[in-house]
């Protein structure tokens, strides 16, 4: 098996863990949006809670009620604060999925480039050999003209 044959092999190889990478940093990409998604959505009604809160003081409530309402935007609080740290959770994961890929493409793009370096190589080897064995023929030719002549 040639050279080339034997690249070519760990090529695709290495073109199929490329694309597992990205499929797995494509997931991770996902996974933050909707992290991201899912912390905005808290921080919006955390707003308007607290909208609801400013409205109803307005209106006069009692002081339990108004215990109840700074509770729960406190449990807000706390919701938006272990909803940022899943969103730097799936940011270190994503980071790290981008760097395989990255990683397993720089490794594809050197390997298929060394591959068609060994390609030209053996093309080139396979174009001397033919000069060669045209070289040999043509003066074996002339030898036998030669006998002829003579």
């Amino acid at each position: 098996m040639k050279r080339s044959q034997r690249l070519q092999s760990i090529v695709e190889l290495h073109v199929l863990q490329e694309k597992d990478a990205l499929q797995v940093m494509g997931r991770c990409q996902q996974h933050l949006q909707e992290q991201q998604k899912q912390l905005e959505h808290l921080k919006v009604y955390r707003q308007e809670y607290l909208a609801k809160l400013a409205d109803r003081q307005q209106l006069g409530m009692n002081v339990s009620q108004l215990l109840e309402f700074r509770a729960f935007a406190e449990k807000l609080d706390k919701a938006i604060e272990g909803q940022r740290q899943a969103v730097l959770v799936q940011e270190r994961e994503f980071q790290r999925a981008q760097s395989k890929w990255e990683e397993r493409h720089q490794r594809t793009k050197s390997l298929e480039k060394l591959n068609e370096i060994a390609v030209a190589d053996e093309l080139k080897l396979e174009n001397k050999r033919e000069q060669n064995e045209q070289d040999a023929r043509a003066a074996r030719s002339a030898r036998k003209d030669g006998a002829n002549s003579a």
